[in-house]
């Protein structure tokens, strides 16, 4: 028992300065790694935000484009009657044409199937850009877990070279996390 106590007081006292620099390492890589989870996920709710809205701006745009054409049939086929001529059916044929180009176009309202369309691809950028943030971060996320993994077998295998290359993938993981998150890639 004594023997143990001083094998244990001797290995205390002899610790490993490099293992110590590996543990800081994995350390650093795994705060990088926790904020760059952070960005893919935020990113990844931005993509679906978008990809949402863009999808009720398109079935909105549907639902102008079907009312629209109801109402141009009306249209023609009040016109195709034979009392055409009368008054009313005139009233209600130019209600419903005025109608159907509101539909097509309302740039009092904003709402026009123009408009829509206009919204809709406006959608689609930002849900493709938050989409390729996301694997961006991906890409990121990855080659950070690589790294910590190679710098804790590093410390097993006593081979210093995993080390270094685990510091430069991590380095250039969080130099592309940052671009990503500053939007310079």
């Amino acid at each position: 028992m004594e023997r143990a106590h001083e094998t244990i007081e001797e290995h205390a006292s002899h610790s490993d300065p490099w293992a110590r620099g590996v543990a800081l390492l994995v350390s650093v890589l795994a705060a990088v790694l926790a904020t760059a989870e952070i960005g893919g996920k935020a990113s990844q709710n931005a993509y679906l935000a978008h990809h949402i809205a863009l999808s009720n701006d398109w079935a909105f745009y549907q639902a102008k484009n079907l009312r629209s054409v109801v109402r141009t049939s009306e249209a023609d086929l009040l016109a195709s009657l034979p009392n055409a001529q009368d008054p009313g059916i005139q009233a209600r044929i130019k209600e419903a044409q005025e109608y159907s180009a509101r539909m097509r176009d309302d740039p009092k309202g904003g709402e026009g199937m123009k408009q829509l369309a206009v919204t809709a691809q406006d959608e689609e950028a930002k849900r493709d850009e938050a989409a390729h943030r996301y694997h961006s971060y991906e890409y990121a996320v990855g080659a950070l877990q690589i790294a910590i993994v190679l710098a804790s077998v590093s410390v097993v295998t006593r081979i210093r070279a995993l080390t270094f290359g685990a510091a430069a993938i991590g380095a250039v993981a969080a130099a592309a996390s940052l671009g990503i998150a500053t939007n310079l890639f």
